[in-house]
């Protein structure tokens, strides 16, 4: 029904209230300058605009359609305070993941713009639980002796507890991250920490040290989910001129764990027995849980499926029979056999492309050095003549966590200068924009930052390896080695998953998950030949030994992606079909400091074309 005109020029005039009684809950309102009777609960305004220039305000009749009240106005309030007034927040109906309902901050059509504080939490809380997976490790070094004596193994067999549970960290991402471009984030995180609380649970009530292992394996796989998925979470949320620094807070997360995993694996071992390093890890999972059920939505981008077409039956198609139906029967079998167990180890063929391959080297071959300095620190120092108990050998991995962190802080904001400084260097402006904007490229990110990590973390392990054994007096030495060697192995992880996500833009998490799968296989095989080559050839020749094939192949391979890396990227785009839609490139005049090109120096970079 009417109650509302507008004149031919579209300018409202005054209207006339039609003569109606009113009814029980219903009062006048105003609307613009429409003017008419308010809707009672079974009734809803209805906006026509169908004719330009004119409006009308009709009543619909709809079953328990109530006016909005304050607790309305106020989670409307609340979901505003999460995105941009320009994005759209999905119904709750419509939300995507595991109870994704349930979440607090909503899902959004686009997650690259969620305000700057929601981006912030989202990448808090990944980060934290990222820490779960590297503290499982930490935090039982310190009390491996005890565990070797309570389950009567010796300390090969007992570092299996730690190097197996490295290589279910390096297989189990492989099918996190190719789920989670299917089935999402969320459920992803879900999944796995439900499965990590379990299981840390019965690695604390193990009879035996097989039992224990075994539940370390799979306590491992599940905390490994946030390695690789949590990388993708990043990317969803953050441009690429801002990701560097977001994906340098990130690392926080798993950087945290091995600061603080080893002291408090060695106060909890030492006063309550190893068996409550798994209880601290399962309270821990819980904590996690609460918050990715309630803080984290769904970002994985929303991909709409295409229309079918309409077609008209085929006159000569073959008739439905038993014969055919059990035929798509095994055909849909054999593909679920295949999604769930064969694409996930697909993802190992993009070692295949030496972007890919050169990088998840460079951050392999640290990442080896590490968990050898790591078994070297628990050896060497709970044997004389030093004989640390947990608590010391705890405080003994502070110095290497404390520089993880101190490069993750200022080796994100360094990436992201680096890259925009080859950008400009370099000329590359999208004109197709209006401000244009900078073109950046993955193997923009390496610079003088990659080199000095390349160097500072191989001599750094030299360092400590020639002064480990010199006793008490000497001890500050091999503490500064090893707060040096986690700076430079840190600026190299950084940057090696930074690039790698963004050579893969369409698969970040597999591109992750490749890394973490190399990376944490070659950290298996350390943490299982560290004590015999310890015992057989001393700390001073086995980290003279790894340290100088760590610097002259972490260097070649920066040299081989700085002379190649660009034409290697494009052929791999070509060959995945990736390739970036053509953009305008224009030549722009660009003012150099000193120091880089010459003082004053200007000249011009790029050309005009499609790139």
């Amino acid at each position: 029904m009417a109650v509302g005109s507008s004149d031919q020029n579209g300018q409202s005039g005054p209207v006339a209230k039609p003569e109606r009684p009113s009814s029980p809950g219903q009062e006048e309102f105003e609307v613009g300058s429409h003017t008419g009777t308010s809707i009672s609960s079974n009734e809803e305004a209805v906006i026509m605009d169908d004719v330009p220039g004119q409006g009308q305000i009709g009543i619909s009749h709809r079953e328990n359609v109530l006016p909005p009240t304050h607790h309305t106005q106020n989670r409307s309030r609340r979901s505003s305070s999460f995105v941009r007034p320009n994005n759209p927040i999905v119904p709750r109906s419509q939300r995507r993941g595991l109870f994704g309902r349930f979440a607090v901050i909503p899902e959004v059509e686009s997650p690259l713009e969620y305000k700057r504080g929601t981006k912030w939490t989202i990448t808090a809380v990944v980060a934290l639980a990222a820490a779960a997976a590297p503290m499982g490790s930490g935090i039982f070094l310190p009390a491996l002796p005890e565990l070797s004596r309570e389950l009567n193994a010796n300390p090969t067999i007992t570092n299996l507890t730690v190097a197996m549970y490295m290589l279910a960290m390096s297989i189990f991402p492989l099918w996190w991250s190719s789920f989670s471009e299917t089935l999402g984030r969320r459920t992803i995180y879900i999944i796995s920490f439900s499965m990590f609380v379990v299981f840390s649970a019965l690695s604390a009530v193990s009879v035996n040290i097989s039992m224990l292992i075994v539940m370390r394996i799979l306590g491992g796989g599940a905390s490994a989910s946030v390695q690789a998925v949590g990388a993708g979470t990043i990317a969803d949320i953050w441009e690429p001129v801002e990701r560097g620094r977001a994906m340098g807070i990130f690392y926080l997360g798993p950087l945290i764990g091995p600061l603080i995993s080893p002291l408090t694996g060695g106060g909890l071992s030492g006063a309550f027995g190893w068996r409550s390093t798994m209880w601290f890890l399962t309270i821990y999972g819980g904590v996690m849980f609460i918050m990715i059920f309630f803080c984290l939505p769904e970002t994985l981008a929303n991909k709409k499926p295409a229309p079918t077409p309409v077609t008209s039956p085929d006159p000569n198609s073959t008739p439905l029979t038993r014969v055919n139906t059990a035929t798509k029967s095994i055909k849909s079998a054999a593909s679920t056999v295949r999604r769930f167990l064969w694409d996930p180890l697909a993802v190992l063929s993009y070692l295949r492309y030496p972007p890919v391959l050169i990088s998840v080297y460079s951050a392999s071959i640290a990442f080896g050095a590490l968990f050898i300095l790591n078994i070297s620190i628990q050896s060497t120092f709970s044997s004389p003549p030093y004989n640390f108990e947990s608590i010391i050998l705890g405080c003994l991995y502070l110095p290497p966590s404390t520089g993880y962190i101190a490069a993750s802080a200022i080796g994100g904001r360094w990436l992201d200068h680096i890259m925009k400084r080859q950008a400009l260097r370099a000329g590359r402006f999208d004109d197709s924009v209006n401000p244009p904007k900078l073109i950046f490229l993955p193997e923009d990110r390496m610079g003088e930052n990659m080199w000095l990590a390349a160097s500072l973390y191989p001599l750094s392990l030299i360092l400590y390896g020639f002064t480990a054994g010199l006793g008490v007096r000497y001890i500050p030495i091999p503490a500064i080695a090893t707060f040096c060697f986690g700076v430079g192995s840190m600026l190299v992880f950084g940057a090696v998953t930074t690039m790698l996500t963004e050579f893969m833009p369409q698969r970040s998490s597999s591109g992750v998950a490749v890394n973490n799968f190399v990376r944490n296989f070659v950290s298996c095989v350390g943490a299982i030949v560290a004590q015999p080559l310890i015992e057989a050839m001393g700390n001073r020749w086995l980290c003279l030994m790894v340290g100088l094939f760590a610097w002259i192949t972490g260097n070649g391979a920066i040299f081989l992606l700085k002379r190649r890396g660009e034409k290697w990227r494009r052929e791999m785009d070509e060959a995945l079909g990736t390739a970036p839609k053509k953009t305008h490139v224009g030549v722009r005049q660009v003012q150099h400091v000193g120091g880089v090109d010459g003082e004053g120096k200007t000249e011009q970079r790029g050309e005009k074309g499609s790139k």
